[in-house]
């Protein structure tokens, strides 16, 4: 069977990020909103609706783009050569794009309630040391890419449990570290809500903007090419 085309495949990823955003996203602005403000309980059903949308988009656009839904995830297909320069510029671009879409929607239906929210978007919490927001966001996204290339990337995982296994693993990040840097593990997911911010007015610090950048990359990047080394999978690829 052909490959999709670049272009269908960067719909995908687009639309795939959007709802990533959009109910994960729209979930933060929820409990901050309608609810209170984030707790516990919050943070559960945050990590929860993080975990169903990347599961669903998985299940639903896996077999067209591999759903990566995730630059940190382009990034390290493209590091470990399983992804040309051309498509991970490509990839990258269209999630973003998708992530600040969704922020644009989410703003059109709650209006100046979401920018006042803070559009779900990412920074460290108290006494979170810049260098400390980095490593957590690089263990978080280190466990992040280790599953999927476990359960997704070897060709020798057990078929169709890849969605189940990274949903999973997006929501027991967001219970144990999202109170410590809101754990993005994805710069499309920290982009789209701040980039949607700033563009209405609200107020982001930017200079915090490269923690989810620097700390998503380097443990993506680094758990890819732990797993090849340990599994060998490059062997029989």
């Amino acid at each position: 069977m052909p490959q999709p085309t670049l272009a269908k495949r960067c719909i995908a990823e687009l639309i795939g990020t959007f709802v990533l955003v959009f109910l994960g996203t729209g979930s933060v602005l929820a409990v901050v909103i309608f609810l209170g403000g984030v707790d516990p309980g919050g943070l559960l059903l945050i990590g929860f609706a993080f975990g169903v949308a990347v599961l669903i988009m998985i299940y639903t656009f896996g077999h067209i783009s591999g759903t990566h839904i995730n630059p940190a995830v382009s990034i390290s297909l493209w590091a470990t050569g399983r992804l040309s320069s051309k498509d991970m510029v490509a990839y990258v671009v269209s999630q973003l794009i998708g992530a600040f879409i969704a922020s644009v929607v989410l703003i059109i239906i709650l209006g100046t309630r979401a920018v006042d929210a803070g559009m779900g978007g990412t920074a460290p919490g108290t006494d979170i040391s810049y260098i400390q927001a980095i490593v957590s966001e690089a263990v978080a996204t280190f466990f992040l890419v280790l599953t999927i290339w476990g359960v997704a990337v070897d060709k020798r995982a057990p078929a169709g449990w890849a969605g189940l296994a990274i949903g999973f693993v997006v929501a027991a990040d967001i219970w144990v570290t999202g109170a410590w840097t809101g754990a993005s593990m994805n710069p499309a997911r920290s982009f789209g809500p701040i980039m949607a911010l700033t563009f209405w007015g609200g107020e982001y610090e930017w200079s915090k903007f490269p923690i989810y950048i620097i700390g998503p990359v380097v443990g993506g990047v680094l758990a890819a090419v732990v797993y090849d080394f340990v599994s060998d999978v490059k062997k029989l690829e």
